[in-house]
């Protein structure tokens, strides 16, 4: 019988094919942040048992669109930047779990198929999307400056439907970027079994976060965002009610596993 390898499919007998290494991956990338708030209730509806609303602010929400440059421990991929490069827009929440407040994704839309392969792993609800986004350059007049007066777009599209565009100006020097998506994030990993009528597979609750990050100086601004009603997407159901406001920030992160939380809360199928 033969030995197959690889971390994800395809297996094969060197494990070459596979879709996405092992951990740990490496991330760095630069990060357009629009945060708002809108009705609790809606974030509510989000969140399978045994998760709350978290305390403070309860319906905040975070759209956060990523240009990322990614590779596993080798580093192999960035001389290969098709392995390497992918862009993303993210919607996190946040929830309480167990008396602590975490932040978890809700839905997110990524371009390339490793990134995909790596949410079903991570319990990032991932869907393949067309992403864009402006891209600071500190020459020329083709791209503003990581600086006050820098106004940066980004847009969001996904089966031909433009789900989402945002507007930032930036204007000072920030400490954070954004409350949202600042805590470990709170996820479910969940796989249907193939037997009908069988529930999950797998359902797992788990923790995870970045094993470390380092950041360069985060900038905060007035934004303006705009959400889209799709046929298959349910975005713009977190309607915009006040916008807090925007940031942008250059990350560096390295993520490598979680911790399992409980198993059995993922709801129905």
């Amino acid at each position: 019988m033969a030995t197959v390898r690889g971390f994800f499919t395809p297996k094969t007998a060197t494990g070459r094919s596979s879709l996405i290494p092992s951990p740990p991956w490496h991330y760095s990338g630069d990060l357009l942040t629009v945060e708002y708030r809108t009705d609790p209730a809606k974030v509510a509806a989000l969140l399978p048992e045994p998760l709350g609303l978290a305390e403070e602010d309860p319906g905040a929400v975070a759209v956060i669109w990523a240009d990322w440059q990614s590779c596993s421990e080798s580093r192999e991929e960035l001389l290969d930047p098709v392995r390497a490069q992918y862009k993303e827009c993210f919607v996190v929440v946040r929830c309480s779990y167990d008396g602590r407040t975490y932040s978890r994704c809700v839905y997110i839309w990524v371009d390339k198929d490793f990134a995909v392969a790596r949410g079903i792993h991570q319990g990032y609800p991932k869907k393949l999307g067309s992403i864009h986004m402006t891209r600071p350059h500190p020459y020329g007049l083709a791209a503003p400056r990581i600086d006050a007066g820098g106004v940066f777009g980004a847009t969001l599209a996904a089966a031909d439907r433009r789900l989402a565009q945002a507007v930032v100006r930036l204007r000072e020097p920030s400490e954070t970027n954004g409350f949202v998506n600042g805590h470990p994030m709170a996820h479910n990993r969940w796989l249907p079994s193939i037997e009908p009528g069988k529930g999950l597979a797998l359902d797992e609750l788990i923790v995870a976060g970045a094993e470390s990050f380092e950041a360069g100086q985060a900038w905060a601004g007035e934004a303006e965002i705009e959400l889209f009603d799709a046929p298959t997407e349910e975005l713009a159901d977190l309607t915009v009610e006040e916008v807090i406001g925007g940031y942008y920030r250059q990350v560096g992160v390295v993520w490598n596993g979680g911790t399992l939380l409980e198993t059995g809360t993922s709801g129905a199928l």
